[in-house]
């Protein structure tokens, strides 16, 4: 059934069982059933009115557009004549068009007629502005959601290739060396370019398999660093049996390196710690810099990537994350703090 049609039924409805129960309700005050029957229709058939024309014309045409005090007149209009009318043909119907006079019994009239119309049609039009109102949350919700899911296709698009550069530009520096190695590191590669091909098509991936990655990752950040580079890679708790959104903790290790200092008298540092406390991922990244590579007050963002992941976040863990990132004099550490199902 077409939405159209599915939403006329539900109108047909509505008012049948509404013609039935004012129907029954009335049926023991009336001695002539035709006579029942005949006014039924025609307070049925005049609340339907009011409420149609109210609904669509005088809503969408003046409220929506902010026409307030044009809508006002109108509605309180279509009500007094409505319900004059109404009043005038139950009268000609009751062969007593006396009963329903407004001279006869004007506040009578009102109470019984007009103040009743005014709160029907005005809770007809409160169901039609909750349900546009319902319609248009959703229309957003739906409309987030897309821009959601466009903007993290093109950051991870961004992503993914700045990360094969990398890990080329990371072999290039094996080709002179012993075979053995650089088969390995063609090796390593080479699962680093599945997982990224294979792996990260969906919304999230396995815990295991992006710290696999990351192992595979600064393993060949080893192969191009010399004895003078300390690289600490550390994994602590129960860090398996859930999911997290692919690629989202590369970048801060990829920034590590890319900032990394080339100190000739003392150690430059990588420290890399992931650890699990209850609900809560803890990620920490630390490296050491060189002060006269920095600008005073300037935090390093790591290019596209720490710019990117910072917006993954705020899109995919909204309220459910801490991110602190704390530039030093010769340090540069980042923090994750991330809510895991």
């Amino acid at each position: 059934m077409k939405p159209f049609q599915r939403s006329a039924l539900y109108h047909l409805l509505f008012w049948a069982v509404l013609f039935g129960g004012w129907y029954f309700f009335r049926y023991d005050d009336f001695r002539n059933k035709q006579l029942l029957l005949d006014i039924t229709i025609l307070k049925v058939a005049d609340l339907a009115l009011m409420v149609y024309i109210t609904n669509y014309v005088l809503i969408p045409k003046l409220l929506y557009k902010k026409h307030y005090f044009l809508f006002g007149i109108l509605f309180l209009a279509l009500v007094i004549l409505s319900s004059w009318l109404k009043m005038y043909f139950e009268g000609q119907l009751m062969h007593n068009p006396r009963i329903f006079d407004l001279s006869y019994n004007l506040k009578g009239r009102i109470y019984d007629n007009m103040i009743p119309h005014l709160l029907l049609v005005s809770t007809g039009a409160a169901f039609k502005l909750l349900l546009d109102y319902a319609r248009a949350q959703r229309r957003m919700g739906e409309m987030a959601k897309a821009n959601a899911e466009a903007e993290l296709n093109f950051l991870k698009s961004q992503i993914n290739p700045h990360f094969v550069f990398n890990s080329l530009n990371a072999v290039y520096f094996l080709i002179d060396k012993e075979n053995s190695k650089a088969r390995d590191s063609l090796h390593t590669f080479s699962e680093m370019l599945r997982y990224q091909l294979y792996d990260c098509n969906g919304d999230t991936t396995a815990i295991e398999k992006e710290l696999a990655y990351l192992h595979d990752y600064i393993e060949v950040q080893k192969l191009r660093r010399d004895s003078n580079t300390a690289i600490e890679f550390s994994v602590s708790g129960e860090l398996s049996g859930f999911s997290i959104a692919p690629l989202l903790l590369i970048p801060f290790v990829e920034n590590a390196f890319k900032h990394l200092s080339h100190y000739s008298n003392k150690l430059d540092i990588v420290y890399i710690k992931l650890e699990r406390n209850g609900q809560q991922l803890l990620f920490t990244v630390h490296n050491s810099t060189e002060t006269n590579t920095r600008q005073p007050g300037m935090i390093r963002q790591g290019g596209i990537g720490l710019k990117n992941v910072r917006r993954r976040l705020e899109l995919l863990y909204p309220g459910k994350h801490t991110l602190s990132v704390e530039p030093g004099i010769d340090t540069f550490t980042v923090q994750l703090k991330l809510a895991i199902a």
